[in-house]
């Protein structure tokens, strides 16, 4: 069975424009729910899909975090061509990491990162994400049990650059967390691992604004989006975006 390729995410729902991220071998799939409630709320999203993902796992190897970032910014010069002059960035896993990183480098009236591993220092735990994805979308694939242990052993000996490159990105990120004085909110799933709980508070108590909170979800994991109270998630994140000041209107 031939799957079908995640697209780019585009809603125009008013002049208040949304960059929204996903994750590490995630796609469009993991903030389309959340984007279509901001659209119903006169907010125009767009979700790029970053090279190598969405697609077999393959080639997700073949590119790295540098080009992923390029997709991020040209998610974001998007936007700004189709005349947003107000952009808030909001991302989730590695997408939190990109949402902080956006917030770092280009004026952005908010942030929203979600579960983002702004600590990580090694890229453990990485190579077991790409790992189950892989198995996953080879067995959706309808391959037979031989043919995907073969492919998943290639998959073990492929060169893993990429992966050493997204602890690159992620310090050098977290470095510069202090440069961020637009408004921002941190969520959480209680259920996730430890590194993505311990750099919740992290991000929050870096970040140089007054403007900022930071939301648990006690019912969830990671991808909080997908989770048992993503519809609180959608709400807080629409919440936070509708209490600041934006000089359009919709």
């Amino acid at each position: 069975m031939k799957l079908t390729k995640p697209e780019p995410l585009t809603i125009e729902g008013g002049n208040k424009a949304v960059l929204l991220l996903h994750g590490f071998t995630g796609s469009t799939k993991d903030v389309k729910k959340l984007g279509e409630f901001l659209a119903q709320r006169g907010y125009t999203v767009h979700a790029p899909i970053y090279s190598g993902h969405g697609v077999e796992p393959e080639a997700l190897l073949e590119t790295k975090p540098e080009d992923w970032w390029n997709d991020v910014v040209e998610g974001y010069n998007f936007l700004q061509s189709k005349g947003y002059e107000e952009i808030a960035v909001v991302g989730i896993s590695l997408g939190g990491v990109f949402s902080l990183k956006v917030a770092e480098t280009f004026p952005v009236k908010a942030c929203v990162a979600m579960c983002a591993p702004i600590t990580r220092d090694n890229s453990k735990g990485l190579f077991t994400r790409l790992y189950h994805y892989a198995r996953l979308y080879k067995h959706f694939e309808n391959k037979s049990k031989d043919q995907i242990i073969s492919e998943l052993h290639e998959l073990r000996i492929t060169p893993k650059d990429s992966l050493d490159g997204v602890t690159r990105l992620t310090t050098e990120t977290r470095d510069e967390l202090s440069a961020i004085k637009a408004p921002t909110l941190v969520l959480q799933g209680s259920l996730d691992d430890d590194l993505y709980q311990e750099s919740a508070p992290f991000i929050l108590n870096t970040v140089e604004t007054d403007d900022k909170e930071i939301i648990w979800y006690e019912n969830s994991g990671h991808i909080i989006t997908l989770d048992k109270e993503r519809d609180k998630v959608y709400e807080d994140v629409y919440k936070f975006l509708d209490h600041i000041e934006w000089s359009v209107a919709n």
